[in-house]
């Protein structure tokens, strides 16, 4: 067998890489939206006057960013099991992603938040804007022009972290190389190309969030 450099193997894998990389947007894609509203909804308890969310906020952010993601995703598809709770592969991606997004994310936004000056939110009061519309329309538009590039940046990490999943046999973009690769023994074009897969993934995804941050928060985002 030749084990020389061969590009021609290459096309015959673009069928699996870009099935791996659909995927890859999805879970990335639920796991952004259900992450942001997750963890704004934490952000907003961790300042609550209610002591027991505070603390039930602040316990899970310490546990979640205090071990592996790995860990995590392998409670979840092999631990829970032992609860009597059996989740697809794609479900315990998408459910280990989102808690450990979450969990990064509520910290973020809280800083949004914090930074928000007190006078906007009397002013809101002054308008008399119901609380919750006072908070979507003045408070957290603010936050999030602060915290932006921040969050941006996050989603990206969460993103190229998914390649994690592939461990549970979720079939990303990872998995599909791993898979080709096992067939081939073409480890240096496959995994060349998915890096490559993965690098225009990142790119286009921060500028698709940065074009959006401009379009719906400010013009200097970046």
């Amino acid at each position: 067998m030749d084990f020389g450099f061969q590009p021609d193997v290459l096309v015959e894998a673009l069928t699996a890489i870009a099935r791996g990389a659909s995927t890859t947007v999805m879970l990335i894609a639920v796991t952004t939206v259900a992450g942001f509203v997750l963890s704004t909804l934490a952000a907003t308890a961790r300042r609550s006057s209610y002591a027991f969310l505070r603390h039930a906020v602040a316990a899970y952010v310490e546990i979640i960013r205090n071990t592996p993601f790995l860990v995590q995703l392998f409670f979840i598809f092999f631990g829970l099991p032992a609860l009597g709770i059996r989740l697809d592969p794609i479900y315990a991606a998408l459910l280990a992603m989102t808690l450990n997004m979450t969990a990064y994310t509520t910290e973020i936004i809280g800083a949004g938040l914090d930074a928000v000056p007190d006078g906007q939110r009397d002013a809101a009061k002054a308008l008399g804007l119901k609380p919750i519309l006072a908070f979507t329309k003045v408070i957290l538009p603010q936050a999030l022009m602060v915290i932006y590039p921040a969050l941006t940046s996050q989603i990206v990490i969460m993103m190229l972290e998914s390649a994690v999943v592939s461990q549970i046999a979720v079939r990303e973009l990872t998995h599909e190389a791993d898979l080709w690769q096992a067939r081939t023994f073409r480890a240096f074009e496959t995994y060349l190309v998915v890096a490559l897969v993965y690098l225009g993934l990142a790119v286009t995804l921060r500028r698709v969030l940065v074009a959006l941050g401009r379009r719906y928060l400010s013009a200097d985002v970046s």
